[in-house]
């Protein structure tokens, strides 16, 4: 029997008038349908959607269910301490790394894995039983006999639509980004279930479901695209030519959305930053844009087609999605990820369009030998695009492939008009070299703008991970630059030796030089140009005396993370105080012994950390020490061992070094006297008035 249903839900200002009108127009009224509800029960969940077609109801009942014949989905890695376990991708690299599919903003098709989790071979360490100072923690890994397989993935939670993209091989897929898996890894299959899965006839049934949750509409709050609901989602029956079609219709829309992303300089994908890969690669985003629009018209009217399903059947689902503008609006659940954030505020990145910042940003990285400009000469052709799910490369196109970098990459480039290794200097030649336009200004947009820029473009998910290192005086008047990827334990020693004392002792000369000119009847220009070279340096002496109080106990360890990395060196960053309030929270935290999982803790604090790894077998792992400290029976259970293999005591003395400890107290005595200065600046206005 069928029952008569008036929907006014969408009338925010006057529902009884709204009722009314639809009652009055008896049949004729859109708001009026007329259902029998025990068709309500064919759909998982059975929602109490009455205004669905009846023919969007059936495919629940016609078709077998996405989750069946070899196909699966499922939620993969939570690791319950991202700060430890996760880092991005140009952070670090290494076999223990693997990529990391953790959701995202809306992408379909394509969206360049951004992280990284540390594996190793079988993720012990990842595994293991960790203590912290209130209770134990477990990282949750299921499905692990489906790691590192190619598939599909998409945002588990998000304010916009469904958009499944394709999971390169190699990859290990997250909680917040499930993953699609096929039987025998048939690429054309997955090609195909992902154009399939981002039409609109397959996002009206997920939305048919979601519907009994929330049966008013989306109202621009997160929906949760579970994974039970894209296993009881219906797959219309997929013939060979269906496959063929789907697939070519995908593996063209996965190329569109991956040259669109040839600009971004933190991409696996990377060629050329807009305006030189325009000219070289022929890059035309409004084409591009263009022919997706036209590629996503053909795979809903062939969706709905294979389905059986009128356009208009679902349009009352579809009219509650967000419009395709929102689309690339990241909810907090989609960008940044819950987890250990090692850093400051949250940043979201700088647009891969932003002009002259993104151009200055590749000509650094040019002058660093990081990025590749004989491609923008024409040189060296522009690489071949890999297929859709093959493994990520470690460097992207953009940069010197393996073996061909440039026989001076330098770990060290100064801001210093004149010397050899003058970033400015260098930045320009490439600029020349590749005829563009360098930044107007270069050497005050280098020292003031570009620092923090390559933060925001070097953040995401929560992490902030710079590559160029800015350390310098508090007026920037003078800075050294690292680069993370080529640097050693013996860089500061060289900026200590090669660079800062050599630039004091020439500005000193210069000071002496001054003052005995201007030693009578200096005007007050000059009284000026005197007190501006003093305070230089001042400057150049305090950043000389940091430099030599932080060389002796800097070990760098890229595993770590750029800003564990990074922390000793907080008093080098003055210039920027947002980034070194991040940097002095992360050595406090060193301090206290948060991160006692990182090389630099053990590096530092032998003493506390190898007693730690006798009860916690994860902290062991992360140190070399399991061995040593733990043994696993024939039931492959792990215990600590009664009589470890080699005492704590010969551990700590064989990490230990008298030159660290000597550097590391020296540094907190600093900051002791510090505080101790600072509060009895505080407290004289008080004693003053007593």
């Amino acid at each position: 029997m069928s029952t008569v249903f008036i929907r006014v839900l969408e009338e925010v200002h006057d529902k009884d008038g709204a009722l009314r009108a639809a009652i009055s127009a008896a049949g004729a009224d859109r708001r009026i349908f007329e259902v029998n509800p025990t068709t309500f029960r064919s759909v998982p969940g059975s929602p109490f959607a009455y205004w669905v077609s009846e023919t969007l109801r059936a495919a629940f009942a016609k078709f077998s269910r996405f989750e069946a014949g070899g196909r699966v989905a499922k939620r993969g890695v939570n690791s319950n301490d991202d700060g430890r376990f996760l880092r991005l991708a140009w952070e670090c690299a290494g076999s223990k790394w693997a990529p990391h599919v953790k959701g995202g903003r809306w992408s379909p098709f394509y969206a360049d894995p951004h992280m990284l989790l540390n594996w190793g071979t079988d993720g012990s360490e990842l595994l293991a039983e960790r203590v912290t100072t209130r209770e134990y923690k477990f990282a949750i890994v299921p499905s692990r006999e489906l790691y590192l397989r190619p598939g599909l993935t998409w945002t588990l939670r998000t304010k916009s639509d469904l958009s499944m993209r394709v999971m390169p091989a190699g990859c290990i897929f997250g909680s917040k980004g499930p993953a699609v898996i096929v039987e025998n890894d048939d690429v054309e299959l997955l090609l195909a279930l992902g154009a399939l899965a981002n039409s609109q006839v397959f996002r009206s049934l997920i939305e048919f479901q979601l519907a009994a949750a929330e049966p008013s509409g989306r109202g621009g709050v997160a929906r949760s695209y579970e994974v039970g609901v894209i296993q009881k989602t219906p797959l219309a029956n997929l013939s060979t030519s269906d496959v063929a079609t789907f697939a070519r219709l995908a593996r063209r829309a996965w190329s569109l959305r991956r040259m669109l992303d040839t600009v971004n300089e933190t991409s696996h994908a990377f060629i050329l930053p807009s305006g030189l890969n325009e000219k070289v690669a022929g890059l035309n985003p409004d084409a591009i844009v263009r022919e997706l629009e036209t590629l996503q018209r053909e795979i809903d009217q062939a969706g709905f087609s294979l389905y059986g399903i009128r356009p208009e059947d679902p349009a009352s689902l579809v009219s509650t999605g967000d419009a395709p503008a929102e689309r690339e609006e990241s909810s907090p659940d989609e960008d940044n990820d819950d987890g250990d954030d090692l850093g400051d505020d949250d940043v979201s990145g700088v647009s891969s369009g932003a002009g002259v910042e993104t151009l200055g940003s590749w000509l650094v990285g040019a002058a660093f030998a990081r990025f590749d400009p004989r491609l923008a000469t024409g040189e060296r052709p522009v690489p071949l695009e890999p297929e859709p799910f093959q493994a990520l490369p470690l460097r992207s196109p953009g940069m010197y492939p393996e073996g061909e970098e440039p026989a001076e990459r330098p770990d060290i480039l100064v801001d210093d008009q004149g010397h050899a290794a003058d970033l400015a200097a260098r930045t320009r030649a490439v600029a020349e070299r590749v005829r563009v336009e360098a930044p107007e200004n270069l050497r005050g947009w280098l020292a003031r703008e570009f620092f923090p820029l390559h933060i925001r473009m070097y953040s995401k998910s929560r992490r902030k991970a710079p590559i160029y290192w800015q350390l310098a005086t508090p007026s920037a008047s003078y800075s050294v630059w690292l680069y993370i990827h080529a640097f050693s334990k013996d860089t500061l020693f060289r900026v200590q030796n090669d660079y800062a004392a050599p630039k004091l002792a020439h500005e000193e000369r210069r000071l002496e030089s001054l003052m005995s000119e201007l030693r009578d009847g200096a005007t007050a220009a000059q009284r000026k140009v005197l007190a501006a070279q003093e305070t230089f340096v001042d400057e150049l002496r305090a950043f000389l005396d940091e430099v030599k109080r932080v060389a002796p106990l800097w070990k760098p360890t890229l595993d770590d993370g750029v800003i564990i990395n990074f922390a000793p060196l907080w008093r080098l960053v003055p210039q920027n105080k947002p980034w070194q309030k991040a940097l002095k929270s992360t050595w406090n935290a060193l301090c206290e012994g948060k991160y006692d999982w990182a090389h630099l803790a053990m590096h530092l604090w032998p003493e506390r950390v190898v007693p730690r790894c006798a009860s916690d077998r994860s902290l062991a792992i992360a140190h070399g020490l399991e061995d040593v400290f733990w043994a696993e029976d024939s039931n492959g259970k792990w215990t600590a061992r009664k009589t470890p293999m080699r005492s704590i005591n010969e551990l700590v003395r064989e990490r230990s070094s008298p030159g660290v400890k000597a550097a590391l107290a020296s540094i907190l005595q600093t900051e002791v006297g510090r505080l101790a200065k600072k509060a009895g600046s505080r407290r004289r206005p008080l004693d003053a008035e007593a």
